[in-house]
């Protein structure tokens, strides 16, 4: 009998930080290596959040909170919602959490019981699925393409529901490939939901302030208020602000799932870190103004980006709305052989050819539910992104 659990044969590690781990391994050993795969923004924590961590610590602000989340910090969040969302939420029906992925693991488990179904857009954040797995729920996949710009159909939606389905995880702008969904398509997704009242949406709204070309980002209860009452929003600093290691998620829902939150959160974590707490309230209460700073320089980077991977023979490369991902396209080069005779079968080739040959380090479609594609992270200097294209450029070149 083994010692492990069973649980752990219905998930796999995160390609993603494996992906990441794997580069800093071959950095550790001498390699030149750059890596695109780490969701991470580059910039540094704003002074004004540090400062507030700092004041904090020296306050005495070191003991347990409540545990799922400060007055203090569920105050921020509450006003956070209203006035960039338009949701109108009590602190009782927030959360605050270890981090996004923290929350999504607590509603699934707090909600998901043997057959329930979870409908996961494909291609997907890579943690969703899994997730759900070790929840207990069973994942459906509602494919997309990027003939619809990545993004579900409300027909693609609508065959994906059935009597099981439990949740709808909804993620705009999206990781892995930055399709963003306009109020219209929003809406539209919505008149299918409204017919489904046992269907309930997990908006993953994560990367909310990374949108470009004057997209307007829109969160799925305020653009279907009917659907208010089914949907957990959720968000955090992580990306935003810059805060991917302060571990800060919040969520805004009905009253009785952040309660069964909370109970799950009292037997595993418990608090997020206090300090964490006090820099969050400085983020959600403080200025933004490097919002559109940041978000025109992230902008820049996708339009370089998209130009020079479009620019190498066998990829093509869609320009999407949001986040600091790019997904794409390898099809072109499925088939061809690299210098040493090696057959590039797949993306999974792809990638560990051009991390092996050339240095370059991004994550293969596969992981996140969509071939032949592989993702590239931005969220890097504008240096170390051109001279990682330009060796995917030979890379792709090479190829016979």
């Amino acid at each position: 009998m083994s010692f492990l659990s069973a649980s752990l044969d219905r998930i796999k590690p995160s390609p993603t930080i494996a992906v990441t781990t794997k580069a800093l391994e071959l950095k550790a050993a001498g390699k030149d290596v750059i890596g695109l795969g780490a969701g991470e923004p580059d910039f540094d924590t704003p002074d004004h959040i540090k400062d507030a961590a700092i004041e904090a610590i020296r306050a005495g602000d070191t003991k347990y909170t409540a545990v799922d989340g400060t007055p203090a910090l569920k105050r921020a969040v509450v006003e956070k919602f209203r006035r960039e969302n338009g949701l109108a939420y009590d602190v009782s029906q927030v959360t605050v959490n270890a981090g996004g992925k923290h929350t999504i693991y607590n509603a699934m488990v707090a909600t998901l019981n043997p057959g329930d179904e979870v409908i996961i857009p494909c291609p997907y954040w890579v943690s969703y699925p899994d997730i759900v797995l070790l929840a207990g729920g069973t994942p459906v996949f509602a494919p997309s393409s990027a003939a619809t710009g990545f993004k579900i159909t409300p027909e693609g939606l609508e065959a994906a529901i059935t009597p099981k389905t439990k949740w709808l995880i909804f993620n705009s702008p999206s990781n892995p490939t930055g399709a963003a969904y306009s109020e219209t398509e929003i809406v539209a997704l919505g008149e299918v939901l409204k017919r489904h009242p046992h269907v309930h949406i997990f908006a993953d709204d994560i990367y909310e302030h990374l949108v470009y070309d004057d997209f307007k980002f829109t969160t799925i209860a305020a653009a279907v208020p009917e659907l208010f009452e089914r949907t957990l929003t959720m968000n955090g600093v992580a990306k935003a602000y810059a805060m991917t290691g302060w571990r800060i998620g919040f969520a805004g829902g009905d009253q009785k799932l952040i309660k069964a939150i909370a109970k799950i959160q009292s037997q595993s974590t418990s608090n997020p870190c206090s300090i964490s707490q006090a820099a969050a309230v400085a983020a959600l209460t403080g200025p933004t103004d490097f919002f559109q700073e940041r978000a025109a320089i992230f902008q820049d980077r996708r339009d370089m980006v998209c130009k020079l991977l479009n620019e190498a023979e066998g990829i093509t490369c869609s320009v999407p709305e949001g986040a600091f991902y790019v997904y794409p396209s390898i099809e072109g080069s499925i088939g061809k052989k690299t210098p040493a005779g090696k057959t590039i079968e797949s993306d999974g080739d792809f990638v560990s050819y051009i991390l092996e040959d050339y240095g370059v380090a991004a994550v293969h479609g596969e992981a996140f539910g969509l071939s032949p594609h592989f993702r590239v992270s931005y969220a890097t200097s504008t240096e170390a992104l051109q001279k990682a294209c330009a060796r995917i450029q030979d890379a792709c070149a090479a190829l016979k």
